[in-house]
């Protein structure tokens, strides 16, 4: 395998005129240019990524952790984090936690180990972990993703989920329903603890009441929905609406409900949450609660950037405000 000192012997040039023709940090006359150009082409002469990385102190790679799930919306925040990390010139190295503290642990470790310029953590499996991420490694700029408390230097970009479960409701309300359930996500997570409490603060403001029955626990999977409904049905009489706190667990309730002969939305009116790119193609296509995926993998890549532009820790918080997206598995009583 050719060297930078073969091509420049080739060329009858330095290798540091090598350096400034392939990296363009000097001006070189044009007749040397094509003469080292020629000697990299002849000799198949390919830069090493990895000597660059040590001189410059830049790998141009993000690493990304993500708690690896069915849910189709870490694909679709991904697919935008790989859209800017191209844009940009960075490379992304992708590492899947599978829900595990300890791998978690071992995947962050290989990716300081690597150096990457950044991080960006979408695992709430250590939401109430609260360790020290880099006591092993020096800090590098960090990006939390819809996550819990940290107790080091990182931007933030969150989901307003309190909000969206209140629009969620408040929609619900609004078609007439006055007898409804919510089926939620682990409540030892944020997220779902924000979204039940938006819940919560719809009803009260509307002086409805809240029957426990209607009210079971998911864990934001297909199962997890599927079981919560079953749970649900054997407590007795169905409301007439259900908020499902993601659209994974409600499509899997409208499944169950069809098998148990129960249409929706004419006996059971269902809004979920997220907006995955399936919603739409379901019968009856889901009223759900729209997050911006996409934007939130772009902005992820944003903030890494203006970190490592400013060498300087940053702990800003930016809150992403979900929308409501109108289909057919809402029906409106009045």
């Amino acid at each position: 395998m050719a060297t930078i000192k073969d091509v420049a012997k080739h060329a009858g040039v330095s290798t540091s005129t090598v350096s400034h023709v392939l990296n363009k940090t000097r001006y070189v006359s044009d007749e040397v240019s094509a003469r080292v150009k020629t000697a990299v082409d002849e000799l198949r002469y390919a830069p090493s990524a990895l000597a660059r990385s040590l001189k410059v102190q830049s790998t141009k790679t993000f690493g990304m952790l993500v708690t690896t799930s069915t849910n189709p919306f870490f694909a679709e925040v991904l697919k935008g984090v790989e859209r800017r990390c191209y844009e940009y010139g960075y490379n992304l190295i992708l590492c899947n936690t599978e829900g595990d503290v300890a791998r978690m642990h071992a995947n962050l470790d290989i990716l300081l180990q690597k150096r990457v310029d950044g991080l960006m953590l979408m695992c709430s499996e250590v939401e109430s972990q609260g360790f020290n991420l880099f006591e092993r490694h020096k800090p590098v700029p960090t990006v939390v993703m819809d996550w819990g408390p940290t107790n080091f230097p990182c931007d933030k970009i969150k989901d307003n989920s309190h909000r969206g479960g209140y629009m969620a409701t408040q929609h619900l309300i609004a078609k007439g329903h006055t007898e409804i359930g919510c089926i939620t996500g682990v409540l030892d997570k944020l997220t779902a603890q924000q979204r039940f409490a938006g819940f919560t603060q719809a009803m009260d403001e509307a002086g409805l009441a809240i029957n426990p029955k209607w009210v079971t626990a998911g864990n934001f999977e297909c199962e997890g929905g599927e079981q919560a409904f079953a749970e649900m049905v054997a407590n007795g009489p169905l409301p007439s609406a259900l908020f499902v706190c993601n659209d994974m667990m409600a499509m899997s309730v409208i499944n169950s409900a069809s098998k148990k002969g129960i249409s929706v939305p004419e006996d059971l009116s269902i809004i979920g949450y997220d907006d995955i790119q399936l919603a739409k193609y379901i019968t009856p296509s889901l009223t759900t609660i729209h997050q911006p995926k996409h934007r939130l993998g772009k902005k992820a890549v944003d903030m890494l950037l203006e970190q490592i532009k400013s060498k300087s820790e940053s702990n800003q918080i930016i809150e992403l405000e979900p929308t409501l997206v109108e289909r057919d598995s809402v029906k409106a009583l009045n």
